[in-house]
Parts: C-alpha cells; sequence; structure tokens
C-alpha cells in the first residue's frame, strides 16, 4: 500500500463500491479454512436468526484458527507449507474477529448478511451490505484530493453515498463523448425475454439469430455477451448442431485468458462467447466489429445483498447498475473515434432497462437508444455463416493445415484445438494430455 499523495488518480471509479464490497466479504469455505474438519459448520437458516448464529458460529472458529496458529507457532521450526498455514490462520482469525466486533458494536452503520445455499456442513459467505466505510483506510485515506474517472457514474449522490463521500465536497464533470455516433450503433434484434421462466423458448431463437449475424459479418470477428456460463454453452450447444462451431470460440473461468487471448490472435473471423467481459476488454479496430448482449445484465436477486436492497426498495439502484453493465459493455468495441463496431441487442428486457433506467441515462448514451433501429439481415444459413472460413478473410494469419480445427468435427472451435493438443505426440510435454 502506498503513503498518502497529493492527488490520487482512480480509473473505472464506478467500481468501487463493489470493491469494498469483495475487500470486507468474508468466506468460508474448505478451500479458506484450513481447520474446515475440525469445526461443525451449522445451517445458518434453520437458525431463528441466521446472522447471529453466524456470529456466534464466526466466534468459535476463530478460537480454533488461534489455538491452531499458536501451535504451529511453537515449533522451532517450519515447512514452507506450514508457514503459510499459520499466516492463513493468523488472517482469517483477524477477518473474523473483525466481522463479529463490528456486529457487536452498537453504534456500527454496517449491515451484514450472510448466504449458504447449501446447508449444513457447506460455505458460509459473509458479506457487508454498505461497505463504504471500508474504503476510508484503504482508499480516501491515502490522498489529499482524487481524481475519479469512469464514463458511468450515473447519479452522483448516489455514488458519493456508496463510497463514503459527501456529495457538497465533490464537483461532477461531465465532458461530451468524442466518439461520433454514428460509430457506434445500437440495433434491436430482441428475440423475447431472457429471464429464466422464458429462458428456454428465447435462447433457440437468439442462437438462430447468432447464425444470421454470422452470415451478415462473415469476415469480421465478433464478442457475444453470454451473462453467465449457463447461457454460454447453451449457445455453443446450439450453434455447434447448426453446423457452426468451427467459428465458435468458448471459454470456462480457468482458460478465460488463453481463449481471450487466442481469440484476438487469430486470423479468422471468430467469435467468442464470452462472460464477464463487458469491463476492461480493449477490442481496437478489427479484434472486434460487432457484438451481441444476449441477455439484461441485472444481478443476481438470489444474492443476500441484492436482495436486501431490493427489500428495502431500492429499485432505482438495481435498474442502475444494470444500465451501467450495458453502457460498459457498448464501449468495449469502439474504442477512438475513428473506430467503427455495432452492438446488437437480443433480449428484450433491455429494451425494458432503458425505459425504467432513463432518468440515469448519460445523454450521449441516449443518443444512441434514440437511433436504435432493426437491421435487415440475411435469412439462416449456416454455410454462409463460415462463409469467412474459407480465405476470404480480411489480412489472414492463417494456422498450418495441421493445426487448423475443422468444420466436420461438430465441435467449437475450442474443442477441437483442445482435442487436437491432446492427440499430438508432445501433449505431455505440454502439460494438456
Amino acid at each position: 500500500m502506498f503513503g498518502k499523495r497529493d492527488v490520487v488518480v482512480i480509473d473505472e471509479a464506478h467500481g468501487l463500491a463493489e470493491w469494498a464490497e469483495m475487500y470486507a466479504t468474508i468466506e468460508l469455505s474448505p478451500e479458506r479454512v484450513p481447520v474446515w474438519d475440525d469445526v461443525g459448520v451449522p445451517d445458518i437458516d434453520d437458525a431463528d436468526d441466521p446472522l447471529d448464529r453466524t456470529v456466534r458460529f464466526a466466534e468459535t472458529l476463530s478460537g480454533v484458527c488461534s489455538r491452531a496458529k499458536d501451535d504451529l507457532t511453537a515449533k522451532p521450526e517450519l515447512t514452507p507449507e506450514a508457514v503459510a498455514r499459520r499466516d492463513r490462520l493468523n488472517e482469517l482469525g483477524s477477518e473474523l474477529d473483525w466481522f463479529v466486533d463490528d456486529y457487536r458494536e452498537p453504534d456500527s452503520q454496517t449491515t451484514w448478511v450472510v448466504d449458504q445455499p447449501g446447508g449444513e456442513g457447506t460455505a458460509i459467505t459473509i458479506k457487508p451490505l454498505d461497505p463504504a466505510r471500508y474504503l476510508q483506510h484503504t482508499v480516501w485515506d491515502r490522498g489529499d484530493n482524487f481524481a475519479l474517472l469512469s464514463a458511468t457514474i450515473l447519479d452522483k449522490t448516489a455514488f458519493c453515498r456508496q463510497v463514503g463521500l459527501d456529495p457538497d465536497r465533490v464537483a461532477l464533470v461531465d465532458v461530451d463523448h468524442t466518439f461520433p455516433v454514428e460509430n457506434r450503433p445500437l440495433y434491436d434484434v430482441t428475440q423475447g425475454k431472457m429471464t429464466y421462466e422464458h429462458r428456454e423458448t428465447t435462447l433457440p431463437k437468439i442462437a438462430r439469430l447468432l447464425v444470421r449475424l454470422m452470415a451478415h459479418h462473415p469476415e469480421e470477428s465478433g464478442l457475444i455477451h453470454a451473462h453467465s456460463y449457463s447461457i454460454a454453452d447453451d449457445l455453443a450447444d446450439h450453434l455447434t448442431d447448426f453446423g457452426v462451431g468451427s467459428r465458435v470460440r468458448t471459454h470456462t473461468s480457468d482458460s478465460r485468458d488463453d481463449e481471450l487471448a487466442a481469440w484476438k490472435a487469430s486470423g479468422d473471423p471468430e467469435v467468442l462467447i464470452a462472460v464477464k467481459m463487458e469491463e476492461a476488454l480493449d477490442l481496437d479496430g478489427d479484434l472486434a466489429r460487432w457484438q451481441v448482449l444476449c441477455k439484461a445484465p441485472y444481478l443476481n436477486t438470489n444474492d443476500s445483498r441484492v436482495a436486501r436492497r431490493l427489500e428495502d426498495d431500492q429499485w432505482a439502484w438495481y435498474h442502475r447498475t444494470a444500465l451501467r453493465t450495458v453502457i460498459q459493455a457498448c464501449g468495449r468495441v469502439v474504442r477512438s473515434p475513428d473506430d467503427h463496431a455495432a452492438t446488437y441487442l437480443a433480449d428484450s428486457s433491455l429494451l425494458d432497462l432503458f425505459d425504467r433506467a432513463a432518468a440515469d441515462m448519460p445523454s450521449w448514451f441516449q443518443e444512441q437508444v434514440d437511433r436504435l433501429s432493426k437491421p435487415t439481415l440475411p435469412d439462416f444459413d449456416p454455410e454462409a455463416a463460415l462463409a469467412g472460413l474459407d480465405g476470404t478473410a480480411t489480412a489472414p494469419r492463417r494456422r498450418s493445415a495441421q493445426s487448423s480445427p475443422t468444420q466436420s468435427t461438430g465441435q467449437t472451435r475450442t474443442d477441437a484445438e483442445a482435442e487436437q493438443r491432446d492427440d499430438h505426440p508432445l501433449s505431455d510435454v505440454w502439460g494438456d494430455g
């Protein structure tokens, strides 16, 4: 952590509140708790007061951690593994004591919520609902003046409240968008709602839409924002069934960076089905000329923090957060005044979101929404969707025939490449076999 500065510049400042929540969240699971097998993990939802039951469990667990740490500290010599265990026990004990002390403090303004989806014996997540005060010592005490940069601070007062700032001491400086609105069009290709109860009907329609968009952009790489791995898997399965899997790349949480790098480096007009890539992604120029938002990015209402805020009627926050994610996503593919790319909206709930969050919409994004139109797309034709793979792609950087996935495997490009690595004589050397 750095010392106090005269001026601190923070980019992507709209995410400060979420960062504070992550910083203050305590995860209790077998992977995070070295003494997990030494304690009985209760079913907190079965208690009359789940939060109080969690506090009492935290006190017990802290004591177990302390004794285990003392046993290690008393030994004259420790292996590197034992040192790491001792340090984790010390860290976990501090986190638990901090949580218990804050809960017991009569003047504390923190509201805590807990999640335990699996019941007795399973992981528990302890979260602060309003973690602004945790930014005080980690951020605000580190400087005299701050420049907070973001395109999506949509409501100054709400932002200041979330991050613990006095709105009267904060100046909001609006800068006009320098990218021509003609270069960042939005297109209405909605196929229905992607809410859980409608997804089974709508998702196959979106998959067919993607084939038409691939045919509309045969020589251009595209990004599909799937919102969740479940949706991503279903879309990939449909596209493979349609015979266009050789143009499709997917990723898991573990392979995310590798698949993103492979997609960006490819000379073919591949389509990446992505999860949680609405932010911190720079797709300048031909890296992506089109993208699709498959689902309105509302937060999960099963999350205890979200549910508690909605119980408190914080619907404006709920819609504003989703709108912020949409605006961030739209910015992934247009990175300069001379850049251009199309964004397609496939979930009709996105149009509803624009209405519900209209009061928080920046004027430059409202321009895009006002110009929303329905494009003329080609008919469903899987062969046309693969036309750019036959050598007509712009500036191709071809793989060798040995390493190029075939169109006849009935797989996504990701799966075909993984299978080729597994079958390669050097797969043991690469570590993929």
